[in-house]
């Protein structure tokens, strides 16, 4: 009776280490196919890093010329003592972001700043133009009635005043009349760091009333029309530069920060894959020296 039974549990105990080899079989599959997709993903954010690091020396080299656009846009707003119009509430935002991500939280926090204005008292009286799809995604959810533009193809390649002209134009061809207005945008600071700031904008009829414009000379309607559009394209192209040096300095800093991770995970996927290869070559040496003692 125990000879007949034997036979089935010998082939049940086969079926079970069959199935246990399997399924270590399987699992080493598993990990070697993410181990090499996470190198794959590492070769990937190492390669845009260096990448985003010759585009940012670029960007900061490019930058140095632009600001005093914005500078001398700005300072000729606070000599004439230009102030916001109290009988014009109308006020227009322009969000400065681009259409690339995998840059940390830089589009994040142009847009949390419009999204934090939009969300006080006084926002019904605010329109916004965002320049880059990044900002529209962000602010379109919940604010898209204030959006009255958008502007593409930002930060594909590096700005140029052409691209700011455009804007510009996008702006002025809106027909929105607005007393007052912000450009927001990232300043940035160091390779490691930058910060939202704003530049001034203001409708004609303020600078006409302003108090200290008699300052300068030879200033009719025409002239401060002509200059207010100069001005308002230069301010742009200044936002431009600064974002979009920002914009790569912390693609570089997230690159950097993603191949680091990489790498750990690289090293805890290859202890696992080794201890379970072990693992499975250790219990087939068992069942082998089993088998053969036995025979014996």
């Amino acid at each position: 009776m125990l000879g007949r039974a034997a036979p089935g549990v010998c082939t049940q105990v086969v079926a079970v280490v069959n199935h246990q080899q399997n399924r270590n079989m399987a699992t080493l599959k598993a990990i070697s196919i993410r181990l090499k997709s996470v190198k794959n993903i590492q070769k990937i954010t190492q390669s845009m890093k260096m990448v985003s690091a010759a585009k940012y020396t670029r960007a900061e080299r490019d930058l140095k010329a632009a600001r005093p656009y914005g500078e001398g846009a700005v300072q000729f707003y606070e000599r004439a003592e230009v102030a916001v119009p109290e009988d014009e509430p109308k006020q227009l935002y322009v969000a400065m972001t681009s259409d690339r991500g995998l840059c940390g939280a830089v589009h994040t926090g142009v847009s949390k700043v419009i999204r934090n204005r939009l969300g006080e008292p006084g926002a019904e009286n605010i329109k916004v133009i965002c320049v880059g799809d990044k900002s529209r995604g962000i602010l379109q959810r919940l604010y898209g009635k204030h959006i009255i533009g958008v502007c593409n193809e930002i930060g594909r390649l590096p700005p140029t005043f052409l691209d700011a002209a455009k804007i510009t134009g996008a702006i002025l061809n809106s027909g929105y009349e607005f007393g007052s207005g912000k450009i927001v945008y990232n300043k940035f600071k160091s390779v490691v760091s930058y910060e939202q700031s704003d530049l001034p904008l203001f409708s004609q009829k303020a600078v006409e009333s302003a108090p200290k414009l008699a300052t300068y000379d030879s200033l009719d309607a025409d002239v401060i029309q002509s200059y207010m559009e100069f001005s308002l394209c230069s301010m742009l192209f200044y936002a431009l530069k600064e974002g979009a040096c920002s914009e790569q300095s912390s693609r570089m800093t997230a690159m950097d920060n993603a191949s680091k991770n990489a790498g750990e995970m690289i090293d805890k996927l290859t202890l696992t894959f080794n201890r379970t290869r072990q693992a499975v070559i250790t219990r087939e040496l068992i069942e082998i020296i089993s088998g053969a003692a036995a025979l014996d």
